[in-house]
């Protein structure tokens, strides 16, 4: 098979969808592979790294989409790339659908297979290939959330551990799946009072069983929600509807009520964020504030430690490319129900309920376009 790696497009984003040593994996199976030149070189992944591994190097995204059969990226394809997606090519990478009616539209006029690692399952009833990018995304909520409490990002000017004679910050985290646990525990190692919410009574007996007295874990009600949020210093939004919209679990009032300088780290955004007053930002322009309250929204968190992001990324996609490559999407789609559940759009047809649900399309179960034979 024909499997192309453009280069990444979205601000600030150096992550690249496969590494020297995953190239060399699928070339050993007998694989094509077409890198688009620079593509990892921020990361110290030179084009030398992918030749030496049997890619070809092309010097245009263009010559990418023309030319493979499989597309292998990070984030969602950019406006500008959509057009160049084809019928029947298969697109695998982070798509985020839910919220994004124009990207969801694009692809179902290409006509092309889009297959997004956020829907992606495992036998464990886990998201695998949202599960890297989720520890990431959990332990660099709190590097921003500490930097945005400083003075001069607007903050109330707290250290999150506190010292001898000065209480730590109030730390409040929504979810406690990956994403939750991973913030919590690096909030924990740096001192701070750590409160969880989550509505599963098991995941709090898990966290409970696992840090014991360093961490305050709450059944999420509305008003355990309001209690512990309005007091906070520091808020993680880490909640996740799989495949869907995130819910809104803190509105614009009581937005209004916390206290000044508090910050909220929105890492639901990509699926719409979980704050009433949330809304995207970038690596460039990371915060702003609403009523005195500082948010920091970045939709591709991870991004900014792209070299470990990819690394991560790749030991948890390769054996889902492989498949792909190996006994072409059809089979693959259908020899994998978890793979299975990860396509999201088949040649028109929308087949994921969350995202046909969220923007209010026509859904097809995945089995029934694959079983027809489209």
């Amino acid at each position: 098979m024909r499997i192309g790696v453009p280069k990444e497009i979205k601000t600030h984003e150096s992550r690249v969808g496969l590494t020297p040593t995953a190239v060399r994996e699928l070339v050993s199976h007998g694989h094509q592979v077409m890198v688009q030149k620079d593509a990892g070189v921020r990361i110290d992944l030179g084009d030398d790294k992918y030749v030496t591994a049997g890619a070809t190097i092309a010097a245009t995204a263009q010559e990418i989409y023309a030319e493979a059969d499989l597309i292998v990226k990070v984030k969602e394809p950019q406006p500008s790339e959509i057009p160049w997606l084809r019928e029947g090519q298969v697109l695998f990478t982070y798509l985020h659908l839910a919220p994004d009616p124009v990207q969801t539209q694009g692809l179902l006029d290409s006509g092309c297979i889009a297959i997004a690692y956020e829907t992606v399952t495992d036998s464990y009833g886990g998201l695998p290939l949202l599960a890297p990018m989720s520890e990431v995304a959990g332990r660099m909520a709190i590097q921003a959330g500490a930097r945005a409490l400083e003075l001069d990002q607007g903050g109330r000017g707290m250290l999150l551990g506190g010292v001898s004679g000065v209480p730590a910050a109030r730390v409040v985290v929504l979810g406690g799946g990956v994403v939750g646990t991973n913030a919590a525990r690096i909030a924990m190692g740096v001192e701070a009072h750590v409160t969880v919410l989550d509505k599963s009574i098991h995941r709090l007996q898990q966290l409970d069983a696992q840090y014991g007295s360093r961490i305050n874990t709450v059944f999420s009600t509305v008003d355990a929600v309001e209690e512990y949020v309005s007091t906070a210093d520091l808020v993680i939004g880490a909640v996740l509807v799989p495949g869907g919209a995130a819910p809104k679990l803190v509105s614009r009032e009581l937005v209004g009520r916390m206290n000044r300088g508090a910050v909220l780290v929105d890492v639901a955004i990509d699926q719409g964020g979980c704050f009433a007053t949330s809304k995207p930002t970038t690596l460039a322009h990371p915060i702003y504030s609403v009523d005195g309250v500082v948010h920091y929204c970045v939709s591709n968190m991870p991004g900014a430690v792209a070299r470990t992001s990819t690394f991560a990324l790749n030991n948890a996609t390769l054996p889902f490319v492989l498949a792909l490559a190996n006994k072409g999407y059809r089979q693959a789609l259908s020899d994998d129900v978890h793979l299975r559940n990860g396509l999201n759009i088949f040649k028109g047809r929308l087949t994921y309920a969350a995202v046909a649900h969220a923007l209010g399309l026509a859904y097809v179960p995945a089995m029934d376009v694959l079983s027809k034979g489209q």
